[in-house]
Protein backbone atom coordinates (compact mmCIF):
# COMPACT_ATOMS: atom_id res chain seq x y z
CA UNK A 1 0.00 0.00 0.00
CA UNK A 2 1.29 3.47 -0.86
CA UNK A 3 2.32 5.40 2.25
CA UNK A 4 0.50 8.52 3.39
CA UNK A 5 1.76 11.67 1.69
CA UNK A 6 1.81 15.24 2.96
CA UNK A 7 -0.34 14.60 6.05
CA UNK A 8 -1.19 17.62 8.22
CA UNK A 9 0.73 17.92 11.49
CA UNK A 10 -2.39 17.56 13.61
CA UNK A 11 -3.61 14.45 11.77
CA UNK A 12 -2.24 12.10 14.47
CA UNK A 13 -4.83 13.57 16.82
CA UNK A 14 -7.70 12.81 14.47
CA UNK A 15 -9.48 9.51 13.94
CA UNK A 16 -8.10 7.63 10.88
CA UNK A 17 -10.64 6.69 8.20
CA UNK A 18 -10.67 4.24 5.33
CA UNK A 19 -13.00 5.22 2.49
CA UNK A 20 -14.07 2.79 -0.20
CA UNK A 21 -15.63 4.48 -3.21
CA UNK A 22 -14.70 7.79 -4.79
CA UNK A 23 -17.65 8.87 -6.84
CA UNK A 24 -18.75 12.48 -6.56
CA UNK A 25 -20.01 12.02 -3.00
CA UNK A 26 -17.09 9.90 -1.84
CA UNK A 27 -14.55 12.32 -3.27
CA UNK A 28 -16.24 15.29 -1.60
CA UNK A 29 -16.17 13.47 1.74
CA UNK A 30 -12.55 12.45 1.24
CA UNK A 31 -11.43 16.01 0.62
CA UNK A 32 -13.31 17.22 3.70
CA UNK A 33 -11.74 14.63 5.99
CA UNK A 34 -8.32 15.44 4.60
CA UNK A 35 -8.84 19.17 5.08
CA UNK A 36 -9.84 18.48 8.70
CA UNK A 37 -6.63 16.53 9.28
CA UNK A 38 -8.07 13.03 9.50
CA UNK A 39 -5.59 10.41 8.25
CA UNK A 40 -7.36 8.89 5.25
CA UNK A 41 -6.79 5.74 3.25
CA UNK A 42 -8.78 5.45 0.03
CA UNK A 43 -9.55 2.82 -2.57
CA UNK A 44 -11.56 3.04 -5.76
CA UNK A 45 -12.18 0.67 -8.64
CA UNK A 46 -10.88 3.36 -10.98
CA UNK A 47 -7.41 4.06 -9.53
CA UNK A 48 -7.11 7.48 -11.18
CA UNK A 49 -9.75 8.92 -8.89
CA UNK A 50 -7.85 7.72 -5.84
CA UNK A 51 -4.53 8.98 -7.19
CA UNK A 52 -5.97 12.48 -7.54
CA UNK A 53 -6.32 12.62 -3.73
CA UNK A 54 -2.71 11.70 -3.01
CA UNK A 55 -1.56 15.31 -3.38
CA UNK A 56 -3.99 16.22 -0.59
CA UNK A 57 -2.48 13.59 1.71
CA UNK A 58 -4.56 10.48 1.14
CA UNK A 59 -2.97 7.08 1.50
CA UNK A 60 -3.69 4.97 -1.58
CA UNK A 61 -4.51 1.28 -1.27
CA UNK A 62 -4.00 -1.09 -4.18
CA UNK A 63 -6.93 -3.29 -3.11
CA UNK A 64 -10.05 -2.96 -0.99
CA UNK A 65 -8.59 -5.52 1.42
CA UNK A 66 -5.49 -3.36 1.95
CA UNK A 67 -7.64 -0.32 2.55
CA UNK A 68 -9.75 -2.15 5.12
CA UNK A 69 -6.66 -3.48 6.88
CA UNK A 70 -5.26 0.04 7.28
CA UNK A 71 -7.81 1.40 9.78
CA UNK A 72 -10.58 0.42 12.16
CA UNK A 73 -13.21 2.85 10.81
CA UNK A 74 -14.28 1.76 7.33
CA UNK A 75 -16.68 3.99 5.39
CA UNK A 76 -18.25 2.51 2.26
CA UNK A 77 -19.76 4.80 -0.38
CA UNK A 78 -20.39 2.66 -3.46
CA UNK A 79 -22.94 2.50 -6.26
CA UNK A 80 -25.38 -0.01 -4.80
CA UNK A 81 -25.76 -2.96 -2.45
CA UNK A 82 -24.47 -5.39 -5.07
CA UNK A 83 -21.27 -3.34 -5.30
CA UNK A 84 -20.76 -3.73 -1.55
CA UNK A 85 -20.90 -7.50 -1.98
CA UNK A 86 -18.44 -7.41 -4.84
CA UNK A 87 -15.94 -5.06 -3.19
CA UNK A 88 -15.94 -6.68 0.26
CA UNK A 89 -16.14 -10.31 -0.85
CA UNK A 90 -13.39 -12.19 0.95
CA UNK A 91 -12.17 -9.10 2.84
CA UNK A 92 -11.39 -9.65 6.54
CA UNK A 93 -13.76 -7.42 8.51
CA UNK A 94 -13.12 -8.85 11.96
CA UNK A 95 -12.83 -6.07 14.52
CA UNK A 96 -13.75 -3.37 12.03
CA UNK A 97 -16.30 -0.58 12.44
CA UNK A 98 -18.20 -0.65 9.15
CA UNK A 99 -20.23 2.41 8.14
CA UNK A 100 -22.16 1.86 4.93
CA UNK A 101 -23.30 5.02 3.14
CA UNK A 102 -24.33 3.16 0.00
CA UNK A 103 -27.95 3.81 -0.97
CA UNK A 104 -30.09 0.76 -0.21
CA UNK A 105 -33.54 -0.33 0.87
CA UNK A 106 -34.34 -0.86 4.56
CA UNK A 107 -34.40 -4.62 4.01
CA UNK A 108 -31.00 -4.54 2.32
CA UNK A 109 -29.59 -2.46 5.18
CA UNK A 110 -30.89 -4.91 7.80
CA UNK A 111 -29.47 -7.84 5.85
CA UNK A 112 -26.14 -6.03 5.49
CA UNK A 113 -26.01 -5.51 9.27
CA UNK A 114 -26.40 -9.25 9.81
CA UNK A 115 -23.81 -9.89 7.10
CA UNK A 116 -21.34 -7.58 8.87
CA UNK A 117 -21.94 -9.12 12.29
CA UNK A 118 -21.36 -12.59 10.87
CA UNK A 119 -17.95 -11.33 9.75
CA UNK A 120 -17.03 -9.89 13.13
CA UNK A 121 -17.70 -6.22 12.33
CA UNK A 122 -19.87 -3.64 14.05
CA UNK A 123 -22.23 -1.91 11.65
CA UNK A 124 -23.86 1.43 10.98
CA UNK A 125 -26.01 2.16 7.97
CA UNK A 126 -26.30 5.67 6.56
CA UNK A 127 -28.72 7.59 4.39
CA UNK A 128 -27.16 10.72 2.89
CA UNK A 129 -29.43 13.76 2.83
CA UNK A 130 -27.07 15.93 0.83
CA UNK A 131 -25.57 16.40 -2.61
CA UNK A 132 -21.79 16.70 -3.14
CA UNK A 133 -21.66 20.55 -3.16
CA UNK A 134 -23.18 20.51 0.35
CA UNK A 135 -20.35 18.38 1.77
CA UNK A 136 -17.96 20.35 3.96
CA UNK A 137 -20.32 23.34 4.00
CA UNK A 138 -22.13 23.26 7.37
CA UNK A 139 -24.43 26.14 6.49
CA UNK A 140 -25.75 24.14 3.51
CA UNK A 141 -27.70 21.95 5.92
CA UNK A 142 -26.67 18.53 4.65
CA UNK A 143 -26.63 15.56 7.00
CA UNK A 144 -26.61 11.77 7.11
CA UNK A 145 -29.14 9.55 8.84
CA UNK A 146 -27.42 6.78 10.81
CA UNK A 147 -28.92 3.61 12.25
CA UNK A 148 -27.56 0.45 13.80
CA UNK A 149 -25.15 0.24 16.72
CA UNK A 150 -25.60 3.33 18.87
CA UNK A 151 -22.33 2.56 20.63
CA UNK A 152 -20.56 2.62 17.28
CA UNK A 153 -22.28 5.86 16.31
CA UNK A 154 -21.22 7.56 19.54
CA UNK A 155 -17.65 6.31 19.13
CA UNK A 156 -17.31 7.90 15.70
CA UNK A 157 -19.85 10.72 15.88
CA UNK A 158 -17.23 13.49 15.73
CA UNK A 159 -15.45 11.96 12.73
CA UNK A 160 -18.65 11.21 10.85
CA UNK A 161 -19.83 14.80 11.39
CA UNK A 162 -16.80 16.28 9.61
CA UNK A 163 -18.21 16.09 6.04
CA UNK A 164 -21.88 16.71 6.93
CA UNK A 165 -24.10 16.66 10.00
CA UNK A 166 -25.33 13.49 11.65
CA UNK A 167 -28.76 12.30 12.79
CA UNK A 168 -29.03 8.99 14.64
CA UNK A 169 -32.45 7.38 14.15
CA UNK A 170 -32.33 4.03 15.94
CA UNK A 171 -30.79 0.63 16.58
CA UNK A 172 -32.70 -0.94 13.70
CA UNK A 173 -30.14 -0.86 10.88
CA UNK A 174 -32.90 -0.32 8.30
CA UNK A 175 -34.16 2.93 9.81
CA UNK A 176 -31.60 5.21 8.13
CA UNK A 177 -32.58 3.92 4.69
CA UNK A 178 -36.26 4.17 5.63
CA UNK A 179 -35.90 7.79 6.73
CA UNK A 180 -33.88 8.54 3.61
CA UNK A 181 -36.49 7.10 1.24
CA UNK A 182 -39.38 8.65 3.19
CA UNK A 183 -37.94 12.16 2.86
CA UNK A 184 -36.93 11.68 -0.76
CA UNK A 185 -40.38 10.31 -1.58
CA UNK A 186 -41.92 13.49 -0.19
CA UNK A 187 -39.43 15.48 -2.25
CA UNK A 188 -40.49 13.75 -5.45
CA UNK A 189 -44.12 14.38 -4.58
CA UNK A 190 -43.28 18.06 -4.25
CA UNK A 191 -41.42 17.99 -7.57
CA UNK A 192 -44.46 16.36 -9.18
CA UNK A 193 -46.73 19.11 -7.93
CA UNK A 194 -44.30 21.78 -9.10
CA UNK A 195 -44.06 20.12 -12.51
CA UNK A 196 -47.83 20.21 -12.85
CA UNK A 197 -47.92 23.86 -11.80
CA UNK A 198 -45.33 24.86 -14.41
CA UNK A 199 -47.12 22.77 -17.06
CA UNK A 200 -50.34 24.75 -16.45
CA UNK A 201 -48.67 28.02 -17.40
CA UNK A 202 -46.36 26.60 -20.07
CA UNK A 203 -48.34 27.90 -23.05
CA UNK A 204 -49.33 31.19 -21.50
CA UNK A 205 -47.62 34.59 -21.41
CA UNK A 206 -46.50 33.94 -17.87
CA UNK A 207 -42.80 33.93 -17.06
CA UNK A 208 -41.88 30.73 -15.16
CA UNK A 209 -39.31 32.80 -13.27
CA UNK A 210 -42.15 34.98 -12.00
CA UNK A 211 -44.16 31.97 -10.85
CA UNK A 212 -41.19 30.29 -9.16
CA UNK A 213 -40.93 32.52 -6.04
CA UNK A 214 -44.71 32.39 -5.59
CA UNK A 215 -44.60 28.60 -5.83
CA UNK A 216 -41.64 28.27 -3.47
CA UNK A 217 -43.23 30.54 -0.86
CA UNK A 218 -46.53 28.65 -1.09
CA UNK A 219 -44.84 25.28 -0.57
CA UNK A 220 -42.96 26.66 2.43
CA UNK A 221 -46.21 28.02 3.86
CA UNK A 222 -47.92 24.63 3.46
CA UNK A 223 -45.01 22.56 4.82
CA UNK A 224 -45.99 22.91 8.53
CA UNK A 225 -49.11 20.87 7.78
CA UNK A 226 -46.96 17.75 8.17
CA UNK A 227 -46.86 18.40 11.93
CA UNK A 228 -50.66 18.30 12.15
CA UNK A 229 -50.70 15.10 10.09
CA UNK A 230 -48.20 13.54 12.49
CA UNK A 231 -50.28 14.51 15.53
CA UNK A 232 -53.46 13.15 13.95
CA UNK A 233 -51.70 9.86 13.22
CA UNK A 234 -50.48 9.64 16.81
CA UNK A 235 -53.88 10.40 18.32
CA UNK A 236 -56.01 8.56 15.77
CA UNK A 237 -58.32 11.58 15.57
CA UNK A 238 -58.24 12.80 11.97
CA UNK A 239 -60.80 15.54 12.65
CA UNK A 240 -58.62 17.43 15.14
CA UNK A 241 -57.59 20.89 13.95
CA UNK A 242 -59.09 20.49 10.46
CA UNK A 243 -59.19 23.67 8.38
CA UNK A 244 -60.38 22.33 5.02
CA UNK A 245 -62.13 19.02 5.48
CA UNK A 246 -61.98 16.03 3.18
CA UNK A 247 -65.48 16.52 1.75
CA UNK A 248 -64.71 20.12 0.81
CA UNK A 249 -61.42 19.20 -0.83
CA UNK A 250 -62.89 16.32 -2.81
CA UNK A 251 -65.63 18.64 -4.04
CA UNK A 252 -62.94 20.97 -5.35
CA UNK A 253 -60.99 18.39 -7.36
CA UNK A 254 -63.02 18.83 -10.61
CA UNK A 255 -61.74 22.41 -10.82
CA UNK A 256 -58.15 21.15 -10.95
CA UNK A 257 -58.94 18.48 -13.51
CA UNK A 258 -60.98 20.81 -15.71
CA UNK A 259 -58.27 23.47 -15.58
CA UNK A 260 -55.69 20.90 -16.65
CA UNK A 261 -57.89 19.84 -19.56
CA UNK A 262 -58.45 23.43 -20.65
CA UNK A 263 -54.70 24.11 -20.51
CA UNK A 264 -53.89 20.99 -22.49
CA UNK A 265 -52.08 19.42 -19.54
CA UNK A 266 -52.21 15.77 -18.52
CA UNK A 267 -53.62 15.35 -14.99
CA UNK A 268 -51.65 12.12 -14.41
CA UNK A 269 -49.59 13.62 -11.59
CA UNK A 270 -52.74 14.60 -9.67
CA UNK A 271 -55.28 11.88 -10.38
CA UNK A 272 -53.79 9.12 -8.18
CA UNK A 273 -53.97 11.32 -5.10
CA UNK A 274 -57.43 12.61 -5.98
CA UNK A 275 -58.63 9.01 -6.36
CA UNK A 276 -57.34 8.19 -2.88
CA UNK A 277 -59.17 11.22 -1.52
CA UNK A 278 -62.43 10.05 -3.14
CA UNK A 279 -61.97 6.52 -1.80
CA UNK A 280 -61.37 7.79 1.71
CA UNK A 281 -64.44 10.00 1.56
CA UNK A 282 -66.54 7.04 0.44
CA UNK A 283 -65.30 4.97 3.38
CA UNK A 284 -64.87 7.54 6.11
CA UNK A 285 -65.88 10.86 7.61
CA UNK A 286 -66.07 13.92 5.40
CA UNK A 287 -65.17 16.09 8.39
CA UNK A 288 -61.71 14.59 8.74
CA UNK A 289 -58.44 15.84 7.25
CA UNK A 290 -56.53 14.27 4.36
CA UNK A 291 -54.64 12.08 6.83
CA UNK A 292 -56.92 9.12 6.14
CA UNK A 293 -55.39 8.54 2.72
CA UNK A 294 -52.31 7.23 4.55
CA UNK A 295 -54.36 4.34 5.90
CA UNK A 296 -55.39 3.46 2.35
CA UNK A 297 -51.73 3.29 1.31
CA UNK A 298 -50.65 0.91 4.10
CA UNK A 299 -53.43 -1.65 3.69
Amino acid sequence: MTSLIGMEKNSAEKNPVTLLGLGAMGTAMARTWLAAGNPLTVWNRTPARAAALAADGAGLADTAAEAVAANTLIVVCLLDDTSVDEVLSGVDLAGKDLVNLTTSTPAQASARAEWARDRGAQYLDGGIMAVPPMVGVPEAGGYVFYSGSQQLFERHRETLAVPVGTAYVGEDAGFAALHDVALLSAMYGMFAGAAHAFALIRREAIDPAALAPLLADWLVAMAPAVHQTAEQLRSGDYTNGVVSNLAMQVAGTPTFLNTAQQQGVSPELLTPYFELMRRRLAEGDGEEDLTGVIDLLVR
